[in-house]
Parts: structure tokens; C-alpha cells; sequence
């Protein structure tokens, strides 16, 4: 895909969706707890989602992961996400493809929107277009090269 002068790359993946859950887990201030194969907690605002410093240890607890999301006050985003998984090896994921999964049938429902823009507030982050679909996710964002190969079956 072409946009905004970048060439952005895209992905077809199946979609999560949380359902409630009475289990609390500790944040702050949650609004919403949900689960699917991770946590999903909302947090009132992008500011206390920035905030937030993760018991890694505790963490480690959970049998995946842990994702953090709260709606977005900037233009042109509809909310923001950090996303944990110490379980895995990964104290904080920089960019999520599986957590996008989840959160975009989420805000999907909560803002009635099939195509929505998220960003990923890690250290190094990323902006991301998803597109809702049935029980499919789009994910679209720009991507880097870590490594090449070949696999011989």
C-alpha cells in the first residue's frame, strides 16, 4: 500500500475478540478489563497509559501477554497501546501485530468504526491502519527487514 509517501506493508490476520471478564488485574484505574488469548485493560487516557510501570516479574505470571490501550486525543489516532509480555521473553513488545488482533475489534465496537488508526507507544513505537472485517484484521504500517533466509522443507 502507498501512503502519505510511504510504502507501507500489509497483513491479513484472524481476529480476536476480548470477551468481558470478571478477573481484575492490577492497573491504574482501569475502565474496562477484557480477555482473549491476553489481557486487554483500558485505561482512562493516553497520559496515565504513558505512565504505567509494569511489575515484569508479576507479569510473568500471566500465560501471554498483558495490553495496555486508551483512547487518543491526537488528530488523525484513535488510541494508543503498549503491549507486555514477559511470559514470552518480551518485557515490552515494541509493535504488536498479534495484540492489534484484539484491539481492533475492540474500539471497532466502542467507536463504531471498521478502519481505525492506532499508534504503539513503546520506545522505538509505530503507527498502524487496521481495517475490521468479519472475523478478519487488517494490519498496515510501515516495516523494517531484521533478517533474510531460507527455509528448506
Amino acid at each position: 500500500i502507498r501512503c502519505c509517501g510511504m510504502n507501507w506493508r500489509c497483513v491479513r490476520r484472524p481476529a480476536s475478540n476480548p470477551a468481558p471478564s470478571p478477573a481484575a488485574i492490577d492497573a491504574a484505574k482501569p475502565i474496562a478489563v477484557a480477555r482473549s488469548r491476553d489481557w486487554l485493560i483500558e485505561v482512562a487516557t493516553e497520559a496515565e497509559l504513558l505512565r504505567a510501570k509494569p511489575d515484569f516479574p508479576a507479569l510473568c505470571g500471566f500465560e501471554r501477554g498483558v495490553i495496555l490501550t486508551a483512547a487518543c486525543s491526537a488528530p488523525n489516532t484513535d488510541f494508543v497501546s503498549r503491549c507486555f509480555y514477559p511470559a514470552l521473553g518480551v518485557n515490552e513488545d515494541p509493535v504488536t501485530g498479534s495484540a492489534h488482533c484484539a484491539l481492533a475489534p475492540y474500539w471497532q465496537r466502542r467507536l463504531g468504526k471498521d478502519m481505525l488508526e492506532a499508534r504503539q507507544v513503546s520506545s522505538r513505537g509505530g503507527q498502524l491502519r487496521l481495517t475490521c472485517g468479519g472475523d478478519r484484521v487488517g494490519i498496515a504500517g510501515c516495516a523494517v527487514t531484521k533478517m533474510r533466509g531460507e527455509w528448506l522443507v
